[in-house]
C-alpha cells in the first residue's frame, strides 16, 4: 500500500506498468488484513462467472484468470518450472487488488469524477516506448507496450482510470498526515536501545554422526515426501528448420539480372543534379525587375528576401514535381551560373539561378551486376522459404503428420532428448538446446503429440522451425534407486534438525531456570560454540542474513531470559540469550528523532489511504460471490499451469 502512493508521487505511471505484473499499472492495494466491512457473502444476484461487483464494476471470472496467468508469465522467468499450484498464494491477494481498482473507479464514477479521454491518452502517450524517435506516440509502439505488458487496451485504461482517481482522491487525504515530536521520541530511544548478550549455535551436523539409515528406514521417508522427488513432465521434441539452408543453391540468373537492370534504367543511367536559388512572384512585371537585379549581379537572397528559396541537389523528377514542367525544362536547360526567368509556372512567376551543376556517371551493366545479384537473391530465397512454409502447412493442413510434412519438403529434423519446459535434459546433463530453438520449446510443450504440428518463427528473422512432441513422460517420482543418495541427505537433515531442536530446547530451559549458558550447552554433551553478541536495535536492518534471526531475537527477549530460533538457511538453531540492556537517549540524535518523525507520518499517511479505500468500498456496498470465487480459485490453483 505504501509503495503505491510512493509510486504515484514520484514517478511516471509507465515506471508502476512495467514494475507491477500482477495488475500492471493499478499499485498494490493488497490489503490482506482489511476486512470485508459492510460486504455480502453470499452473492446473490450475481451470474456464475462473476466474482464480485463494487458499484457499477464487476470482476469476472475471465478477470482473474487473465491477472493469475500473468502473475504465472512472471514467476516462469525465474522459475521456468513454475505452475499455478506454486503461485496459489497470490490468487487471494491479487482479488482483493481487483476490488480495490473497482472500488475507486466506482468511487469516482459515483461522485462525478471521471478522467477523460484525454487525460487518459496522455498519460498512454508517456508509456515506456510508445513514443517513436520522432518524439511522437505511435500506434506500433503502444501495441507494442500492451504485448509486452500482457493488457489490452481495456484492461490498460481501466487500470490507467483508477490509478488516476487515487492519484487525485486518495493521495491527497494520505498527503498531510500529521505526527507529532513527542511521538517520535519514544521510537527514537527504542532505535537506539543497545543490548548485550550470547548465542549458542546449535546446527543440525551436531547430532547425525551415528545416524545409520537401513534402506527400508529411507524407503518410508521416500514414500511419505514423494512430491519432493517428484521429475517435471518431460518431453521428446522435433524440429524441422525452414531457413537459409534450405534455399542456398537458389540465385539470381543473368537473365533475370538483365531484365531488373532494363526495367529500372532510369536508377542505374546518369544523372545530373542542380543547386537552384530561386523565387515565385505574383506577376510577371515583379518577375521581370527580379530577373534584372540578378543579372546585373545581386544574389536571388537579397533581392527577394523572404521569397528566395534554395534547393540543393533537385533531380529533373524532383524538381518538376514542385515547379511544374515547363519550369523544370528552363532550369535544366541552362547552364551554371544563368539566370532564368520570368517563367510561368504553377504558382506564380517563377525566376530561377542555377547555382550549380552536379554530373552523377550512371552504371553499367556489369557495374550493377553484383548490388542487383544481392538484391534478387535475397528476394528470391525470401519467396523461397515463403513458398516452402505454405507447402509445409498445406500439408499440415491436409492431415500430414511431423514425418510425412517434413520428409515431403526434405526438411532436416532435430529430436532432442527427454529434456523439461527449461530445455534441460535430466539423463543427460551436458545437454544444451540450441539457443535459437529456446522460443521455440514452449510450443513443444503446450500442444500435445495427437495434435497438428506448428509452425514457429525463430527470433533475428533467421527462419522457422516446425515444431511437434513426439513423447510425453509425465510428471512422477524418480525411482527410489536412482535418488538415494538425495533422499539419504533429506532424512539426515530432518533427523539431525529433530535432534537439535531437542537439544536447544533443553538448554533455553536451563537457561530460563537460571543455569548459565556455558554450563547449559556443556551439559547438553555437544560441542556447541558460543558467540557473544552487541547491538543496537537500530543496526537490526543492517545485519547480514545468517545473523538477522538471533539479533531480532535479542531485541525480544527481557534481561535473563533466552529463546530458540531456526537458523535462516535450514542448517539448525541459535539459543539466544540476554545479559544487559542500555535504553536508548533520543537527545544524542537530534536527526535520529527527525527521521522517526518522517516514517511515522508516512506510516499514519499509509493508514488514512487504506482507511479511505476501506470506505469506499463500504460506500459501495461491495457483494462477492463466494461460491464463485472458491471454483475460481479451485479450478486456477489446482490446474498446474
Amino acid at each position: 500500500m505504501a509503495s503505491f502512493f510512493r509510486r504515484v508521487s514520484k514517478s511516471k505511471i509507465g515506471t508502476a506498468v512495467m514494475a507491477v505484473v500482477l495488475l500492471a499499472i493499478l499499485a498494490s492495494f493488497a490489503i490482506a488484513d482489511l476486512s470485508n466491512v459492510g460486504t455480502g457473502s453470499l452473492g446473490f444476484g450475481l451470474s456464475s462467472s462473476t466474482l464480485a461487483e463494487v458499484g457499477s464494476e464487476d470482476i469476472t471470472d475471465r478477470d482473474i484468470s487473465d491477472a493469475m496467468q500473468r502473475q504465472l508469465q512472471a514467476a516462469r522467468e525465474q522459475n521456468p518450472n513454475a505452475d499455478y499450484a506454486s503461485i496459489a498464494a497470490m490468487f487471494d491477494p491479487l482479488l482483493e487488488e481487483m476490488i480495490d481498482e473497482r472500488a475507486i473507479i466506482a468511487f469516482g464514477d459515483k461522485y462525478g469524477f471521471r478522467p477523460s479521454k484525454a487525460l487518459i491518452d496522455a498519460e498512454i502517450a508517456g508509456l515506456p516506448g510508445v513514443r517513436g524517435l520522432n518524439g511522437q506516440p505511435s500506434i506500433q509502439g503502444y501495441q507494442a507496450f500492451l504485448q509486452r505488458a500482457q493488457l489490452t487496451d481495456r484492461e490498460l485504461r481501466r487500470a490507467l482510470n483508477a490509478q488516476i482517481v487515487a492519484r487525485y482522491l486518495v493521495l491527497p487525504a494520505s498527503a498531510e498526515a500529521y505526527v507529532p515530536v513527542g511521538m517520535a521520541r519514544p521510537y527514537a530511544a527504542m532505535m537506539l536501545e543497545a543490548r548485550e548478550g550470547q548465542a549458542a549455535v546449535v546446527p543440525y551436523t551436531a547430532f547425525t554422526a551415528a545416524l545409520k539409515p537401513t534402506d527400508p528406514i529411507l524407503g518410508r521417508y521416500y514414500e511419505a515426501n514423494l512430491a519432493r522427488y517428484t521429475v517435471p513432465e518431460q518431453r521428446v521434441v522435433r524440429f524441422a528448420r525452414i531457413g537459409a539452408e534450405q534455399v542456398e543453391g537458389i540465385s539470381a540468373t543473368d537473365e533475370e539480372i538483365a531484365a531488373y537492370y532494363k526495367a529500372n534504367q532510369a536508377t542505374y543511367a546518369a544523372k545530373e543534379t542542380r543547386t537552384i536559388t530561386q523565387a515565385v512572384l505574383p506577376n510577371q512585371q515583379a518577375a521581370a525587375s527580379l530577373a534584372a537585379k540578378v543579372r546585373g549581379g545581386s544574389t536571388v537572397q537579397a533581392a527577394a528576401r523572404d521569397l528566395a528559396v534554395a534547393l540543393t541537389d533537385q533531380s529533373r523528377a524532383q524538381y518538376a514535381s514542385a515547379a511544374g514542367d515547363a519550369a523544370a525544362a528552363a532550369v535544366f536547360a541552362a547552364k551554371a551560373g544563368q539566370v532564368i526567368g520570368p517563367v510561368r509556372s504553377e504558382f506564380g512567376w517563377l525566376v530561377a539561378k542555377i547555382e550549380s551543376v552536379k554530373a552523377i556517371p550512371g552504371k553499367s551493366l556489369d557495374a550493377a551486376r553484383a548490388e542487383i545479384a544481392t538484391k534478387l537473391t535475397a528476394e528470391k530465397r525470401k519467396a523461397a522459404i515463403e513458398e516452402l512454409i505454405y507447402k509445409v502447412q498445406t500439408a499440415i493442413d491436409s492431415g500430414s503428420n511431423f514425418r510425412e510434412a517434413t520428409a515431403e519438403s526434405k526438411l532436416p529434423v532435430v529430436t532432442t532428448p527427454p529434456v523439461m519446459a527449461n530445455g534441460t535434459a535430466r539423463a543427460d546433463p551436458g545437454y544444451r538446446l540450441p539457443p535459437d530453438l529456446t522460443a521455440a520449446l514452449k510450443t513443444g510443450f503446450d500442444i500435445s503429440p495427437s495434435e497438428q504440428p506448428e509452425i514457429v518463427e525463430l527470433p533475428d528473422d533467421s527462419g522457422y522451425v516446425i515444431v511437434s512432441p513426439a513423447e510425453v513422460i509425465p510428471a512422477a517420482p524418480a525411482p527410489f534407486a536412482e535418488v538415494r543418495e538425495r533422499v539419504l541427505a533429506d532424512w539426515t537433515l530432518a533427523e539431525g534438525l529433530v535432534a537439535a531442536r531437542k537439544a536447544a530446547a533443553e538448554i533455553v530451559a536451563k537457561v530460563n531456570r537460571g543455569v548459565a549458558l556455558t554450563d547449559a550447552v556443556r551439559q547438553s554433551g555437544a560441542a556447541l560454540p558460543i558467540q557473544p553478541m552487541k547491538a543496537r536495535r537500530l543496526e537490526i536492518t543492517q545485519a547480514n542474513r545468517d545473523a538477522l534471526p538471533a539479533l531480532r531475537t535479542l531485541f525480544s527477549l527481557p534481561i535473563g531470559k533466552s529463546r530458540l530460533v531456526p537458523d535462516s538457511q535450514g542448517r539448525g538453531f541459535f539459543v539466544v540469550k540476554v545479559d544487559k540492556i542500555t535504553p536508548g537517549n533520543p537527545l544524542l540524535a537530534i536527526g535520529l528523532i527527525n527521521q522517526m518523525s518522517a516514517d511515522l507520518k508516512q506510516a499514519a499517511g499509509d493508514d488514512y489511504a487504506r482507511q479511505f479505500v476501506a470506505a469506499m468500498r463500504k460506500d459501495l456496498k461491495v457483494r462477492r460471490n463466494d461460491k464463485a470465487i472458491e471454483a475460481a480459485k479451485q479450478r486456477i490453483t489446482s490446474s498446474g499451469g
